[in-house]
């Protein structure tokens, strides 16, 4: 609210002018997001030990996270009130993008809640049942590419996909651009799930990538810059890089008690949530098939539990005995068991998630 009520004053309080930037607006959302999750994760954390909300720890996964069981979870809310607070004060609110980004955070969110309440607090063994919460994802990705679809903001682009490496080349999908949508924003909420299994491993993963839409949001909201590296221009989408600014700020924060040992872990909470916003984010500007670079590391671990449960299948069909590709599924536990520290995996997962991101951003100079 600081923008919307405070920025209209600059023609009386010339310093004012400052909050049209983009620029200083996202420093000090991210500022801010760090400061709340520096300030509310003790609280939380106390808080969540004292109502017994802790992870339980499958007994068929690696036995050292045997150790882990008891840790508080739902660590996801601590985000949402990084982003959603900053966001509120130094984002304008009235932009359409940051509204859909909000309705996707509020809704993931909510999903992901009930899928972590029925497991920690109920004792649901598998939370909320799988069809019912891939049934909220596919709502949600029908929502917003309808939305998109019929009441677009570029009419003539509505139903467009860029292609990485080729500038200007688009390819229209037409009707299926909804279809198209939605597998996007469910497949990147799960895959960042999937990959939710480490201290610190999505996290740090999410920042980096969260990085990466920020410039490139930027970019797609100046006309100069998109101009000059042949990235669609979009009025209006350089706002969601203050809310991009925020997530950043709040991964960091959460970061700080959720590296190894971890006081604390995301959940479902979070981890759906954020995966089902960043897929949001490469809709929104443009960069559907992008992301799948941007977060290589994420569609490794997906595909590595997509290979191991098909190729599972297939063997026990044929030999009547089921097989494994890897020693356990996602990629992230299979070297795990291969004798590799968590924190070695996970600083190595963070390095291909750089080296990913550095890619992403090549491709628009080699255009």
């Amino acid at each position: 609210m600081i923008y919307l009520f405070l920025y209209p004053l600059k023609k009386y309080v010339t310093w004012l002018n400052v909050l049209g930037y983009i620029s200083f607006r996202s420093t000090a959302a991210a500022l801010t997001a760090l400061f709340i999750a520096f300030i509310l994760g003790p609280y939380l954390i106390r808080i969540l030990k004292q109502h017994k909300i802790g992870e339980t720890i499958r007994q068929n996964g690696p036995t050292s996270h045997l150790q882990k069981s008891g840790t508080p979870t739902m660590g996801g809310l601590m985000i949402h009130c990084s982003v959603i607070i900053p966001v509120l004060l130094w984002g304008d609110i009235t932009n359409r993008y940051v509204q859909i980004l909000l309705i996707t955070l509020v809704w993931t969110g909510l999903l992901g809640f009930i899928d972590d309440y029925l497991k920690v607090y109920k004792k649901f063994k598998k939370g909320l049942i799988a069809r019912y919460k891939l049934t909220g994802q596919l709502l949600l990705g029908l929502a917003i590419g309808s939305y998109l679809y019929f009441f677009p903001e570029h009419p003539e682009i509505s139903s467009a996909i860029t292609i990485p490496f080729f500038k200007d080349v688009v390819i229209p999908l037409g009707i299926f651009y909804i279809l198209f949508v939605t597998l996007v924003i469910t497949g990147s909420s799960n895959a960042v799930n999937l990959t939710d299994g480490l201290d610190g491993l999505a996290t740090g993963l999410l920042s980096i990538t969260t990085m990466v839409f920020a410039a490139i949001s930027y970019i797609t909201g100046r006309v100069d810059f998109s101009s000059y590296l042949h990235i669609l221009y979009m009025p209006g989408a350089g706002e969601i890089t203050v809310f991009l600014a925020a997530m950043l700020g709040g991964f960091v924060g959460f970061l700080w008690y959720n590296a190894k040992p971890a006081e604390i872990f995301m959940g479902d909470t979070g981890s759906l949530t954020y995966g089902a916003v960043i897929g949001t984010i490469a809709v929104l500007i443009k960069q559907e098939l992008l992301l799948f670079l941007v977060g290589g590391v994420f569609v490794i671990e997906a595909v590595s539990v997509m290979i191991q449960v098909t190729f599972f299948k297939y063997t026990a069909k044929k030999y009547g005995v089921g097989r494994r590709v890897f020693r356990m599924a996602p990629l992230h536990h299979h070297f795990e068991l291969k004798g590799w520290d968590e924190s070695k995996v996970v600083i190595r997962f963070w390095i291909l998630g750089i080296m990913f991101a550095l890619m992403s951003l090549v491709t628009f100079k080699i255009r």
